[in-house]
């Protein structure tokens, strides 16, 4: 028991938690003002009214019904538009051919809102699951694309004068220089891809709304049914997932990346 208790004191005390200062302010704040009435509680309600309704959804089978289809969403135009992106910003890195023909327009239309798209995705699509994985896409296209293209453009001359005098084939000069030193903006450009995937997917579901089932569909029952605590809730979980992709893409890059830290 000892042991055990030194454990978890040593683990609090390794522990970095100034990042909790300001959430654990803001509850307490929120809490003392919802006790004393500070607030309307039909636009501001107190935080065990969250707690409740969260107690409720989470036990709730269309909850996780919801969660697997905007997971599903999300991941399926994340792989596409992240594939579709690294191979069109590889392409446009390494071909000059390619980048004359196809880069003015990758360029002009890289320039268009995201959401600007909706209307045309909407008329040919509709609102089904394929409209929402197209807009998703695209949300993951552009960052991941541009950031392999500006991680292929990176090589500099004075590396390849030297890939050359080692006398590396063209295929070495791809496998062994180019994509190597490109790779930590690949990475960089698949985090932001993930990042704008799950923006999309709850935007979708928000914009492209057909009453079906996903997470962005439990605040727009909160906002019809003006259950403010049930979008609270559906807005908490949004964000807890989006923060949850964005550690465990890091993860990811830290442990394929290794070889960076050894380099250095």
């Amino acid at each position: 028991m000892a042991i055990s208790a030194n454990l978890v004191i040593g683990y609090f005390k390794q522990r970095d938690w100034r990042g909790w200062v300001l959430p654990v302010a803001f509850v307490a704040l929120w809490s003392v003002a919802s006790y004393f009435n500070w607030v309307n509680p039909k636009l501001i309600p107190p935080p065990y009214a969250v707690l409740e309704t969260a107690w409720q959804q989470l036990f709730a089978e269309d909850f996780f019904t919801g969660l697997g289809a905007s997971l599903f969403r999300n991941l399926s135009g994340f792989v596409i538009g992240g594939t579709a992106g690294i191979l069109v910003g590889l392409a446009l890195g390494f071909s000059r051919w390619f980048d004359h023909l196809f880069g003015p327009s990758f360029n002009a239309l890289k320039q268009i809102s995201l959401f600007a798209w909706l209307p045309l995705i909407s008329t040919w699509f509709g609102y089904d699951n394929s409209a929402k994985i197209l807009f998703i896409s695209l949300a993951a296209f552009y960052p991941v694309a541009l950031n392999t293209f500006e991680g292929v453009r990176s090589v500099t001359l004075s590396q390849l004068e030297v890939a050359k005098v080692y006398g590396f084939s063209q295929s070495q000069l791809i496998y062994k220089l180019v994509l190597p030193a490109a790779t930590p903006q690949i990475f960089v450009g698949l985090q932001l891809g993930l990042i704008y995937a799950w923006l999309a997917t709850i935007g979708s579901e928000l914009l492209l709304a057909n009453w079906g089932v996903g997470l962005g569909n439990i605040v727009i029952r909160g906002r019809e049914a003006f259950n403010v605590p049930l979008i609270i809730f559906g807005m908490l979980i949004i964000g807890l997932i989006g923060a949850l992709f964005n550690r465990l893409a890091a993860r990811v890059e830290a442990r394929l990346l290794r070889w960076r830290g050894a380099e250095r």
